[in-house]
Formats: C-alpha cells, structure tokens, sequence
C-alpha cells in the first residue's frame, strides 16, 4: 500500500517499523562488515514531491543521523516544480521535507523536475522526454559530483573539504549544480572541449539543474569540479577569470569563493 503522494501517511505508516528495525538494521550489518568502502559517508537519492521520497526518505535520513552523527549526510533531492506537478499535495510534501534536509542534511544537492524537462526540450531538443532522460541528466550530474570522492587526482577533495569551502553558515546547505557538457541519452556524437568551453557552459542558467536564473541572484560560494585530462593551471586561471569578470555576482564578504 502506497502513501497515496501523502508524506504524513508515509511517516505514520508501519514503514517505520520497517526502516527503523529492518533496513537500518541491515544497513548497519553490510556497514559494518564492508570494511573496504568508505566509512565516512552516507549519500540519499530521494524526490520531495511524492509521500514516499519526501516521508520515508526523510526519516531514514533523521534515523541514520541518530544512528551516525559523526558521518557526513550527502542527499541528492529532485524538488517538484508547479509547471510540471501532477499532484497537488507536493508543495506540501517538499515544505515538510525541507525541514528535515535543514537539520539533519550536511550536504544538499538540488535538482528539480522543471530544469530537467527545460534541458530536455531547449537544450537537448527532445519531443517527448521520458524519465529515463530525466534520470540520465541526474546519473551524469551525480557522477561529476562525486567524481573526486571515486577516482584518484592531483587537486581532490573530500565532503568535508567541499562543505568547508561552500557553507558559510551551517544550515545554509542547498547547493545548486550546473553540469557539462550536456548530451542526451544514448547519443554518440562527441567531441573534446576545451577548458574556457566547458567553464562557459557550466556557469550557464541553461546547464543549471534547477529553475533559478543566478543572473538574479548573487553567488555565496562555488566549487567547479574538472574531470580529465587538462592543466590545473589553465582551470584556476579561469576560475580567476569567472570571478574578475562577473564581480557584481559574487557577494564582497566572502573572499576567494570559488575553488576548483
């Protein structure tokens, strides 16, 4: 039985007895056990706009924050978006759930379903997208976020190091994510792009992953992450180059707030 879009009825359901008893306790167990996997982490994949994503998921987030206060709390969630909502109760269901990322979340990466289906249509130029294209969008995001904490480099960072860099106070962790380059599935047309490219890009309100224009808004902080084969040299001078050129976008009280 499902929650019916409902976060309330997710949340009072028996579904607490099950993550609180079952899938905690079997998460703890493969913890545990794994011993060659990171052990300083905990990354949610959830939507807000349905009961389950924003109920469920939220209070497995509150349960591993009691079980594991030390661990960082990473979540990938997909906020609704009235142009694109199908259920009238998802406001209510991601006003509930935003709580929840605020207290209990040390990282939040937004997403949201509107960007996804502008990119597919404007950028992308699909018809018809399915959510096997919207999901596409989020696995290539996911990974270039991630792509440091997996893979070996010269300039990587941990969780820590990037909440350190980018959350100048400790509840205001909602970061937007721009991506590049942006490619539709199962394309297989590509070509190399250099570095002033793929920073263009990036920047761009069009690669943005959720429906705010930061033309009308100003930066806090920022963190670009590269992957491939490119000079450290050539990403920092255009870091330098981002940050002198659009001053007016970043705010004065926080100096030197884009790392890479």
């Amino acid at each position: 039985v499902g929650p019916a879009n409902n976060r309330k009825n997710r949340i009072k359901s028996s579904i607490l007895v099950v993550v609180g008893r079952v899938h905690l306790k079997g998460m703890k167990h493969y913890w545990e056990k794994k011993t060659e996997i990171p052990q300083d982490r905990f990354q949610v994949c959830h939507s807000l706009g349905g009961g389950t994503g924003s109920g469920m998921g939220t209070l497995l987030i509150s349960k591993i924050r009691e079980e594991y206060p030390d661990r960082m709390m990473l979540t990938f969630s997909v906020f609704p978006s009235p142009k694109v909502s199908d259920t009238v109760v998802e406001p209510y269901n991601a006003t509930l759930s935003v709580h929840q990322l605020v207290e209990n979340a040390d990282e939040c990466m937004v997403l949201d379903n509107e960007a996804l289906y502008d990119i597919c249509f404007r950028t992308l130029k699909l018809t018809t997208p399915s959510f096997g294209d919207l999901n596409h969008l989020i696995s290539a995001t996911m990974s270039g976020v991630t792509c440091c904490l997996r893979f070996p480099g010269q300039l990587n960072s941990d969780l820590r190091k990037l909440a350190v860099n980018l959350i100048p106070f400790p509840r205001l962790h909602f970061f937007m994510l721009g991506f590049a380059p942006l490619t539709s599935r199962g394309s297989q047309q590509y070509r190399a792009l250099s570095v002033p490219e793929l920073t263009q890009q990036m920047w761009d309100a069009k690669n943005m992953m959720c429906a705010a224009d930061p033309r009308h808004g100003r930066y806090l902080t920022a963190s670009a992450i590269f992957r491939g084969k490119m000079s450290t040299k050539e990403v920092d001078e255009q870091m330098i180059n981002v940050q002198n050129k659009n001053s007016s976008y970043f705010v004065e009280w926080i100096p030197n707030n884009v790392k890479s």
